[in-house]
């Protein structure tokens, strides 16, 4: 899905779907202002990202108390996401102008902070691209099984929230750092470049005298963040009007957002999810715009737009009794 006139409704089943084109919604000149990428813009986000992962340790730093600590931790699950949403830019090449600063600034700016192989996870999620709307979509398990009953879900979010999913993360990354010359070079370059840039986290909170906010950043990788990732994963395809149907209308959500709901569970702009396989050539930042314009001709007649995280999971849940156990 990657060509920038494909809206993924061609090219396999094709009897289950028209076939379109991006051209018969937009103009060719707006198609070009979407697909157009600014490396400046590009800075500005990673840079947001750094400053606001700062802002909150001196925050916690200053006004020290169990409330701030706690608050401050909840917001770095936030920005965890946040660095992956950027990642997963820049590994479609369309944060910045060139695959060169896309490639630094996925590889030094925002995968280590969760320890990711960019390389690995494009190789997989441009494949979830190619065959969303079919069985054969690698991240189907994610969300096949959804609606849910409301039951089923607190389970899962419970064990987010109670650290056993985040706890699983981090022993498969200690795992990859005691065997890591037994890995093969593209896990090993990640790992390496991830225990760098924590190393300097946590040598600059030693050098300041906060040494500790340190275990911030654990404990929000371990209780907060795989709690909005779930959310968020859930959000983009699960309980959708058809799974598979290749229309993304469909098969993929976009979710309205406040600024504190951007905050935890949509950095960027990433609730445009729907905008993104219609065309992910579209940078993340021009998203919100294609969304309007795709809105007021129309395209969207008859689709429903959550109204926030709230309404979402509601919709992806139903009372009632238990099915089979997650």
């Amino acid at each position: 899905m990657s060509g920038v006139y494909s809206l993924g409704l061609a090219g396999r089943d094709r009897d289950k779907g028209t076939q379109l084109k991006i051209s018969d919604v937009l103009t060719r000149e707006e198609i070009a202002q979407l697909t157009r990428k600014s490396d400046w813009r590009g800075a500005w986000l990673v840079l947001c990202q750094w400053l606001m992962v700062i802002g909150i340790f001196a925050a916690v730093a200053v006004w020290t108390n169990p409330l701030t600590v706690l608050l401050g931790t909840i917001l770095l699950g936030g920005r965890q996401l946040g660095f992956g949403i950027l990642d997963h830019e820049c590994g479609h090449r369309i944060l910045f102008r060139t695959p060169r600063l896309n490639e630094f600034a996925g590889d030094w700016l925002c995968a280590p902070f969760g320890f990711n192989n960019i390389r690995a996870y494009m190789r997989e999620h441009l494949e979830h691209h190619r065959q969303a709307g079919t069985r054969e979509d690698p991240d189907l398990a994610n969300y096949r099984d959804y609606p849910i009953s409301r039951a089923r879900l607190r389970r899962k979010l419970k064990r987010d929230i109670t650290g056993q999913t985040g706890w699983r993360s981090l022993k498969r990354i200690g795992l990859g750092i005691v065997n890591l010359q037994k890995l093969d070079p593209e896990y090993r370059g990640c790992m390496i470049r991830g225990l760098l840039i924590h190393g300097l986290m946590l040598a600059v909170l030693l050098v300041t005298g906060h040494g500790w906010l340190f275990l911030m950043w654990i404990a929000a990788r371990v209780f907060v963040q795989p709690l909005v990732s779930r959310i968020r994963q859930v959000a983009e395809h699960a309980a959708v009007p058809d799974l598979y149907d290749l229309d993304p209308r469909k098969n993929t959500r976009t979710v309205y957002s406040n600024p504190l709901t951007r905050l935890m569970f949509c950095p960027h702009q990433v609730n445009y999810h729907l905008e993104h396989h219609f065309m992910a050539s579209v940078p993340i930042y021009h998203l919100r715009r294609m969304h309007q314009l795709l809105l007021a001709r129309g395209f969207y007649e008859g689709v429903e737009f959550p109204r926030g995280y709230v309404d979402m999971l509601r919709r992806v849940t139903i009372a009632g009794p238990e099915p089979i156990a997650a």
